[in-house]
């Protein structure tokens, strides 16, 4: 008999604009870039920590633990997504709409039921053809984790939901200000006004001035800087503060490639890694450059992991 729970999770739901249109255009060639794109995606919903619950003709369903991953996951995809449809020689790119809910839902063996499955679904068909769309309780969650800007839509209508339920557009890459005045212009050519509740903004650049990301390359920045002033002002003749600041250059690199969704995160960390052994290597210098072995090794690494990519691409 079929277990049966109720959990709080992130609901990732995807689909294809205009699906049928492409069809009919070309059934074999849709299909084979749907599976190319869609296998993309599900390689970057399990990177950052969900679980692809169901595929069903061109919509895919998927939970995370985590409502900022659920929401980088989304960006990711639809980056990726772009790339490979700026690429296409096809007159008729491919594009998702994706919406994203936290919501209390049914639980039973892998699968979820429940207003909060019908929520996301309904904010991903409100998404513009390669847009994100996401509901009050995950722009609660990610307003300042985030570095993209928000848009506020209005009140989403749903059935079962007394109300609506408020949602916002999510803007990827560099926010665009807000207009001037008690209105501004939606992604549809519309205005929309700005919500009267507390909880939500009009429209938010999270990020803007300074991101997460940011405030924490900056705090190490700080430290840094402390450590060779106090050094400096100690000093007998030994510059110790080499060491932590390679171990404080080595968490600033690391967190900017967690960070920036352009690159790409295995063969990122392997150059970190090289640097690091570089670095080690000249501070502790006794007239052996025994990094390269390990630079060797790492070389390769990198190189089997971007000829994969290549050919991932190539396949589309």
């Amino acid at each position: 008999m079929a277990e049966t729970r109720r959990k709080l999770t992130t609901i990732f739901s995807a689909d294809v604009q205009d699906y049928s249109r492409l069809m009919r255009a070309d059934e074999e060639g849709t299909l084979a870039t749907l599976k190319r794109y869609r296998d993309a995606m599900t390689r970057l919903i399990e990177a950052h920590g969900g679980r692809v619950i169901n595929t069903w003709g061109d919509g895919l369903i998927a939970d995370f633990p985590s409502v900022v991953e659920a929401l980088r996951a989304a960006i990711d995809a639809q980056s990726e997504l772009a790339g490979y449809n700026a690429k296409s020689a096809d007159s008729a790119p491919m594009l998702f709409r994706i919406g994203i809910n936290l919501g209390d839902v049914i639980a039973e063996d892998d699968d979820i039921y429940g207003d909060g499955v019908n929520v996301a679904a309904r904010l991903q068909a409100s998404a513009p053809a390669g847009g994100i769309v996401i509901s009050n309780t995950v722009y609660d969650q990610v307003r300042n984790k985030v570095a993209v800007g928000f848009e506020f839509l209005g009140q989403l209508e749903v059935k079962n939901i007394d109300g609506g339920v408020p949602s916002y557009a999510v803007r990827i890459g560099a926010a665009d200000d807000a207009a001037g005045g008690s209105e501004h212009q939606g992604e549809w050519g519309r205005s929309v006004e700005p919500p009267r509740q507390p909880t939500a903004a009009p429209v938010e650049t999270v990020g803007k001035p300074m991101s997460v990301t940011g405030k924490l390359l900056g705090l190490l920045a700080v430290v840094g800087a402390g450590l060779v002033a106090l050094n400096l002002l100690s000093w007998r003749g030994v510059f110790w503060a080499s060491w932590p600041l390679l171990g404080l250059a080595v968490a600033a690199a690391l967190e900017w490639v967690r960070a920036n969704s352009r690159i790409d995160r295995v063969i990122g960390m392997l150059a970190i890694a090289g640097l690091a052994l570089v670095a080690i290597n000249l501070l502790s210098w006794r007239g052996v450059f025994w990094a390269v072995w390990p630079l060797l090794a790492i070389a390769v690494a990198a190189g089997i992991r971007w000829v994969m990519r290549q050919r991932d691409s190539a396949r589309r």
